[in-house]
């Protein structure tokens, strides 16, 4: 009799649905649990594999009524703690888990350092997930969070993670309703609540932790719309603007990076912060002032919003080119040439060759005030910056 089961390999992977929020208490854990309750009334098989119910009644009380897969005891310098137990979950192979707090580190000797790294494995083999997160856990956006809250973060997750996302939904409410959450003591301890409402619980700081999480979901429905459309063979709908800076380590790029974030907000769309690096670059230990330039701009541009990107390859306008095609860059940024009309000519302008590719977006070049050096005339050539040109 020939074996018709599948193997490991021919198993369909998992389908990912995310349940995003701008802070803790927005409600992700509640939501995903009322859903966990309508799916097992349609029939659906689903587990608990976590659930983090921080003590809260409610979210405690929806709890019941769905199997819970009972947690892994791991030993660590003398104390038991619990993880989510990925074996019995394989084991049990239910359709749907859910598991809660994605960003959480494991105790060490667990089977993988990660949360996330158990949901992968769990997807791998076929179970669908659905599992909570909050946006300032984002790897690329976890800088400028920490900086705009005054508190350091050090549980992340990588944005290729929410790109494998079959569905990313949004749990929002108000910054007010949220802080009144806060002093109900539905979130923290009330010796807490003082101090969360000075400082993560700042109006300001949920303001902006509310809109990243709202582009987030925007730009990731957006994305998945476009790959729908581009599989099937559809007309592309029109996409959002986005706006891309062509940064180097020359000096005054903070002007791009301020012309960039003042584009992005006119458009209220999302933006990039592009660097490439090329083999024979070493501004870490060749010219540490210009490292040091690069780096300052890079965190001024993540303060202001933008994702910083990192490319390597050999030629910069490449690289550049291929970057602005994959997201569908409308509005560059590059900086003014310090070469001379000249050397232009026999060597060619990545701003040319920019313009010549990519008939349809728009570029902006801006001025940029030239370092003076002793004993050379003000907005004289300098040597040895590659780009923007």
């Amino acid at each position: 009799m020939t074996d018709l089961t599948p193997t490991r390999q021919e198993v369909e992977p998992g389908r990912l649905r995310i349940y995003l929020g701008a802070a803790p208490g927005v409600g992700k854990t509640y939501r995903m649990l009322e859903d966990a309750h309508l799916m097992r009334r349609q029939g659906i098989d689903i587990v608990i594999g976590l659930v983090e119910a921080h003590n809260r009644a409610d979210t405690i009380a929806l709890v019941e009524g769905l199997e819970v897969v009972p947690l892994l005891d791991i030993q660590y310098r003398s104390v038991t703690l619990h993880e989510m137990n990925v074996e019995a979950i394989l084991a049990r192979n239910p359709t749907w888990c859910m598991v809660d707090e994605l960003a959480h580190s494991n105790v060490p000797g667990s089977r993988n350092h990660k949360r996330y790294e158990d949901v992968l494995e769990l997807l791998d083999a076929g179970v669908s997930v659905m599992t909570a997160m909050n946006v300032q856990h984002l790897e690329t956006l976890n800088d400028a969070v920490a900086r705009s809250a005054s508190t350091q973060i050090r549980e992340t997750v990588p944005d290729s993670f929410l790109r494998r996302a079959n569905e990313v939904i949004n749990v929002d409410i108000t910054v007010d309703e949220l802080r009144n959450r806060l002093r109900l003591g539905k979130i923290y301890a009330p010796e807490k609540v003082e101090q969360a409402l000075a400082n993560f619980f700042r109006k300001g700081n949920l303001s902006m932790l509310r809109e990243l999480a709202l582009r987030t979901t925007a730009e990731q429905v957006g994305n998945a719309a476009s790959e729908y459309r581009r599989i099937q063979g559809l007309e592309q709908a029109p996409m959002p603007e986005k706006v891309m800076v062509c940064l180097s380590p020359s000096p005054g790029m903070e002007r791009l990076v301020r012309v960039g974030a003042r584009i992005a907000g006119r458009l209220a769309t999302n933006w990039y912060v592009v660097y490439v690096e090329t083999p024979d670059t070493d501004h870490r230990h060749g010219n540490p002032e210009a490292f040091a330039r690069l780096e300052e701009n890079e965190r001024m541009a993540r303060d202001l919003g933008a994702r910083v990107v990192v490319l390597k390859d050999k030629k910069v306008a490449d690289a550049l080119i291929e970057f602005a095609r994959k997201e569908n860059i409308s509005h560059v940024v590059f900086g003014q040439s310090a070469r001379s009309r000249w050397d232009i000519l026999l060597h060619g302008s990545i701003v040319n060759r920019f313009l010549n590719e990519m008939r349809d977006s728009t570029v902006q070049v801006v001025p940029i005030q030239r370092e003076k050096k002793p004993g050379q005339p003000f907005g004289g050539p300098r040597s040895g910056a590659k780009y923007p040109v």
